[in-house]
């Protein structure tokens, strides 16, 4: 997708605010955001930007032409992001990187379809990151690292060289992964914790020890 494509914005919450700041640093086109409560109250601009409808408005796009930006946000436990990306990616839309100017990337880095890279936040050499992952503020992705799909890698979070990621994980806020650990599907590294080994799927670690998940708002 080339980068004068214009792009329509999922999602009107935090994230999406975030997003679009990027897209106004880096130059992107925002022609329109869709978000379905914005259409309930009635709301024609969001900052700036016209509401363009729900999903039938999109159905009317030029999949060929417009690109997508999805603005929802991961919350723990939650796939409602994941859902909108791959519904959308079904009807043949397709949602290009989005990287802000005061990011670093290194060259020699995959980054897979739907990534969002925000401010400060740096990517070292091969590292690899599946569709649909959020490496946010000022978060640090060392070499060799590979992320797969659907992973919120969040602000200030660092993940050391070699950490394999899997789908759908969620690393909190200042949260630090020792080089070479894996951490499991669905799993929880909470804010502020520094991972020490291995984290199994479906789980969550509060400081420094592992323990399997019971409830989503512990």
């Amino acid at each position: 997708m080339g980068q004068s494509q214009p792009l329509v914005l999922l999602g009107a919450g935090g994230h999406a605010k975030v997003l679009l700041s990027l897209a106004q640093a880096a130059g992107r086109a925002i022609i329109g955001v869709c978000d379905p409560l914005l259409v309930k109250q009635g709301v024609q601009c969001w900052r700036g930007i016209p509401v363009v409808g729900g999903d039938d408005a999109l159905l009317q796009m030029d999949r060929a032409k417009v690109g997508l930006i999805n603005g929802i946000g991961q919350l723990v436990q939650g796939n409602l992001r994941q859902r909108v990306f791959q519904r959308h990616l079904d009807l043949g839309f397709q949602f290009p990187v989005m990287v802000h100017p005061a990011a670093w990337v290194d060259p020699s880095a995959t980054l897979g379809q739907g990534v969002q890279v925000m401010a400060g936040a740096v990517i070292q050499a091969d590292v690899m990151i599946g569709n649909n992952c959020i490496v946010n503020t000022r978060a640090a992705i060392d070499h060799d690292c590979r992320l797969e799909s659907h992973i919120h890698i969040a602000p200030g979070a660092t993940l050391c060289g070699s950490v394999h990621v899997e789908s759908g994980a969620f690393i909190g806020c200042g949260a630090n992964i020792i080089q070479g650990l894996r951490i499991g599907h669905d799993s929880v590294v909470g804010a502020g914790a520094t991972l020490v080994r291995n984290l199994s799927a479906h789980q969550i670690l509060l400081g420094a020890a592992p323990r399997t998940k019971t409830s989503p708002f512990e």
